[in-house]
């Protein structure tokens, strides 16, 4: 453990962020800097507590308590080795991922949590400056080829996982540039793109072959494909979104999420867009409606674009503002303030959309109405009734759809294999693998829309099902298959 009084001496400290006047002035990460004195006395505060839930917590059973102690005794590199012995990519999770560890932190019972999602970003950063991490390609090769179909955090997890053993990885990407939601989902003021390049950068090293612009199912047959490699990873994520379809869905100006978030992420990359296609937040009314994390990475972006006012709306009512410590260990239903609300957004819950409203097929503004949720005791089932006399006109000329996924595309690469559905639309598995023998399955593609945290764990649970699939065992590490090791 750390300082056993640590806990009691330390209060729970992050660094401050810049100005929200300066920062929605640019795309660059919000933090200022934060000295590794402070990490080290954050990670004090990490207590003997006996049962360490946070592993539990964390998807990937992160170690958490023996690295907050490397950390506590600056010893960074045992710190670096601990942590990436569970977590591919803790540049990525220590920046953008929700922390459920925290939430199930004991000492969060009575006080704030440990900062363990800053101290897994200030571990990896430290080993990255000081030349912790380099190129470790393996010793030997087994012959065998594994295509993985996707590169957002799933397809990269099991791509580093397959080639650490020794197989031969290539992965195809649709789209120009590899990433996926890492690329063009998460703005650049929650994950600047050089932390990305860099482990793409550090992986091709490593002797992993990506392939961009290739859409499988269109490109390539995906049967094709299935018959020139041993085995087929299908990491393509939960991509179709859920609509909104009354009236006057088809004005322009109405438009999904992701659609707007990655164009913004194209332009903030430099590349050129079509004036016509531009869709930009720009002297407008932007209303988003979805109260969840795209939605807030939309607040965010409209901001940055120079928005006359931005709204973000949810059909679900208001959160508590405090946690519900009965709910501990588990993920908390509370009510959550993003940097890019603090930005400037009004925030309205137990919101019905009922249509938009335009002018010459453009959109002018959204009909909304309160609604309160009953309990209806014949189906036991919450359901939302209509207030009186609340409905009304608000003006808007962007409205961003941010109400999530319902399922992988179907058409192409999933019909041409014949893989099966659940009920829920999503590739139907056991544990991991399709009905189609070396075809598996990993990340929202399999679990439905999730987070990226999550998406690495499937990822690395995925490549030790394909590698005892390929060779019969396999020695790689995830958090169901804890292999006993010494700390170098």
């Amino acid at each position: 453990m750390a300082d056993p009084k640590g806990f009691l001496k330390y209060n729970r400290t992050l660094p401050h962020s810049r100005p929200a006047t300066e920062r929605i002035r640019d795309y660059k990460e919000i933090y200022e800097d934060f000295s590794s004195e402070k990490t080290v006395e954050q990670a004090a505060r990490c207590m003997d507590c006996g049962i360490p839930f946070c592993h539990n917590g964390c998807p990937l059973g992160n170690i958490i308590p023996e690295f907050n102690d490397a950390v506590y005794n600056e010893d960074w590199r045992t710190a670096f080795e601990i942590l990436s012995s569970t977590n591919n990519f803790p540049e990525f999770t220590g920046r953008i991922c929700p922390a459920p560890c925290e939430t199930a932190c004991v000492l969060g019972i009575n006080q704030p949590a440990v900062a363990i999602e800053h101290i897994e970003k200030s571990i990896i950063e430290y080993a990255f400056e000081n030349g912790y991490i380099r190129p470790r390609p393996p010793a030997l090769r087994t012959g065998k080829k594994v295509a993985i179909v996707g590169s957002g955090p799933a397809g990269l997890a099991t791509a580093a996982q397959l080639n650490k053993a020794g197989h031969t990885v290539t992965v195809f990407e649709r789209k120009d540039q590899i990433g996926g939601l890492l690329r063009y989902g998460i703005p650049d003021f929650k994950l600047e793109k050089w932390v990305l390049e860099r482990r793409i950068a550090l992986m091709e090293a490593e002797g992993i072959r990506f392939k961009s612009n290739i859409n499988i199912g269109v490109d390539i047959d995906a049967n094709e494909l299935k018959s020139s490699f041993d085995a087929v990873v299908l990491c393509g994520g939960s991509t179709i979104p859920r609509d909104l379809p009354i009236q006057g869905r088809e004005l322009e100006g109405v438009h999904f999420a992701m659609d707007f978030l990655e164009q913004s992420n194209r332009r903030v990359a430099g590349q050129q867009i079509k004036i016509e296609e531009l869709l930009l937040a720009t002297k407008k009314n932007v209303v988003v409606i979805g109260g969840g994390d795209t939605g807030s990475d939309c607040v965010g972006t409209s901001n940055r674009h120079g928005a006359t006012s931005v709204t973000q709306i949810e059909l679900l009512a208001k959160p508590p503002s405090k946690r519900d410590i009965t709910t501990w260990p588990l993920w908390p239903a509370m009510l959550r303030t993003s940097s890019s609300h603090e930005e400037g957004c009004e925030r309205q819950w137990a919101i019905l959309t009922k249509e938009f409203i335009g002018e010459e097929g453009k959109l002018t503004g959204i009909k909304l109405v309160d609604i309160e949720w009953q309990l209806n005791p014949s189906t036991n089932h919450h359901e939302f009734v209509e207030m009186t006399d609340t409905e009304r006109i608000i003006p808007c000329e962007l409205a961003l759809l941010a109400i999530g996924f319902s399922n992988p595309q179907y058409n192409g690469m999933l019909k041409q294999l014949g893989v099966e559905l659940d009920r829920r639309g999503n590739v139907q598995d056991t544990n991991y693998q399709t009905n189609i023998p070396n075809v598996f399955v990993a990340g929202d593609m399999r679990r439905g829309q999730s987070l990226v945290v999550w998406a690495i764990s499937e990822g690395r649970e995925t490549a030790r099902a394909v590698d005892e699939f390929l060779m019969g065992r396999s020695g790689l590490e995830t958090k169901n298959h804890m292999v006993h090791r010494e700390v170098a």
